[in-house]
């Protein structure tokens, strides 16, 4: 358990965490997400990967790796920002710190696999999918989730899941990845 301030002085609230998955566990997903990959791509040539910064980058370099060694082939990966794209801007106290988009690669006719930790409402896939479109115009747009923790405020189902998770809306979701944040598990909040 973790205890946090509030923002009345003098109480805290106590946070639990429970995990939802170990480092295995989100290894074997990871395998069984890059096999349905493989299943729903029939010519892969045209595939690519793209991450949503932060935690969706690493997880889009592990899915085309592991797509890459069941088919024997290396996909170009990309890492996006959605900063700029977001919907809540004006909703904001301070801007959004901005990083770069990294695609090197054409998208313009590819398949590319949208990669995301975690899906809650579907406004970080609008925004992701309107970036995307700056970069060209792709033949289709895959959406793959760690997490699909429900609660959606816009028409958007992922293709890939690696696990449905219901939570509450005032839960957390937390994915932590090896590449960030020293140790690979996902955990939810209450």
């Amino acid at each position: 358990m973790a205890v946090c301030p509030t923002e009345a002085d003098g109480f805290f609230c106590v946070m639990s965490a429970t995990v939802l998955m170990d480092a295995a566990t989100l290894e074997r997903t990871l395998t069984r997400m890059a096999h349905e990959i493989v299943e729903h791509n029939p010519e892969p040539e045209s595939l690519a990967f793209i991450g949503i910064h932060t935690h969706g980058a690493p997880l889009a370099k592990r899915l085309a790796a592991k797509v890459g060694a069941i088919l024997k082939r290396e996909f170009p990966v990309g890492e996006l920002d959605i900063s700029m794209h977001r919907d809540d801007l004006a909703l904001r106290d301070a801007p959004p710190q901005v990083g770069p988009s990294n695609i090197t690669f054409d998208v313009t006719g590819r398949a590319v696999v949208l990669v995301d930790d975690v899906l809650f409402t579907g406004r970080t896939i609008r925004a992701a999918m309107d970036e995307i479109s700056d970069f060209g115009r792709p033949q289709r747009i895959q959406l793959a989730s760690l997490i699909d923790r429900g609660h959606r405020e816009l028409p958007i189902r992922p293709d890939y899941v690696g696990k449905n998770v219901p939570t509450a809306p005032g839960e957390r979701v937390r994915v932590r990845l090896v590449e960030i944040d020293g140790k690979d598990e996902v955990v939810i909040e209450r």
